[in-house]
C-alpha cells in the first residue's frame, strides 16, 4: 500500500477541493439500479462478485482512491481493498471484514472465502485485525430494496472515500435489478465521475468473462 500526497499547488482540482472541503463542505449520494441479469444467470455468488466489481472500478480512478492521511493532507492510494459487512443472525449484529483484492476474480473469490471462513463467525466489529487505511466500506441490506439511501455522518466532511450500500435485488420485466447507493465527497468527486463509475460498473457486470464465464 502506497499513499501519494497531492501537490496542492499543482493540482487541477485545488479550487474545487478548497470550496467543497472547507468553504461549503458537501457530500452527496446517488442511488442507481444495476442490471445483474447476466451475473445471476452465471450462478456466481452475488456478494463477492459485487465486491470484486466495485473494487475493480474503484481502482481505475483516482477520485475514488483519494483520502486524508493522519496529518489531514489529501493523497491518493495506489490501490484499494473492500471492507464489507457480515451479518450475525444470532446476535443481530454485524462485523466488518476486509479482503485483499486480486484482478483475477477466481483468486479474489478464494481470498474472500478464506476470510469468511476464518473471521465470518467471530463477534465484534473488526474480527480481522489490522484493517489497512486503503479500504473503502461496502454493506448490503438484503432484506429490502430501496429507491434512495443516505448516510448521515457527523464527521463525514472529513471522509473522502466512497461508501457503497446494496439492497435486495428484484425482478422487473425479466431483468434482475440491484439497488446500489453510492456516497461520495464533492471535494474529490463530481457528478461526472460518479456517473462514469456507474457506467463502467454496469459494463463490467454485463461481461460474462469478468467472472469466468464464456
Amino acid at each position: 500500500m502506497a499513499f501519494h500526497k497531492i501537490d496542492l499547488q499543482g493540482w487541477a482540482r485545488k479550487e474545487y477541493y478548497d470550496h467543497y472541503f472547507s468553504a461549503v463542505p458537501c457530500t452527496y449520494s446517488m442511488t442507481v439500479k444495476l442490471d445483474i441479469t447476466a451475473l445471476r444467470r452465471q450462478g456466481v455468488k452475488l456478494y463477492p462478485a459485487m465486491l470484486y466489481a466495485l473494487t475493480t472500478v474503484v481502482n481505475r480512478h483516482e477520485e475514488f482512491r483519494t483520502a486524508l492521511n493522519e496529518a489531514g493532507e489529501p493523497g491518493i492510494y495506489d490501490r484499494m481493498l473492500p471492507c464489507y459487512t457480515v451479518f450475525h443472525r444470532d446476535s443481530e449484529t454485524f462485523s466488518n471484514i476486509w479482503t485483499e483484492y486480486d484482478p483475477d476474480f477466481t483468486r479474489f473469490l478464494h481470498h474472500y472465502e478464506q476470510d469468511l471462513q476464518t473471521y465470518g463467525s467471530l463477534p465484534g466489529m473488526e474480527p480481522k485485525p489490522h484493517t489497512p487505511g486503503n479500504t473503502f466500506p461496502v454493506s448490503m441490506v438484503p432484506w429490502a430494496s430501496f429507491e434512495g439511501f443516505n448516510l448521515n455522518l457527523r464527521n463525514g466532511y472529513d471522509y473522502l472515500l466512497p461508501i457503497f450500500t446494496m439492497g435486495r435485488y428484484y425482478t422487473e420485466q425479466d431483468r434482475c435489478l440491484l439497488p446500489l447507493a453510492v456516497q461520495v465527497h464533492h471535494a474529490v468527486c463530481d457528478g461526472f465521475h460518479l456517473c462514469r463509475f456507474v457506467t463502467e460498473l454496469q459494463a463490467l457486470l454485463d461481461r460474462a468473462e469478468t467472472f469466468g464465464g464464456a
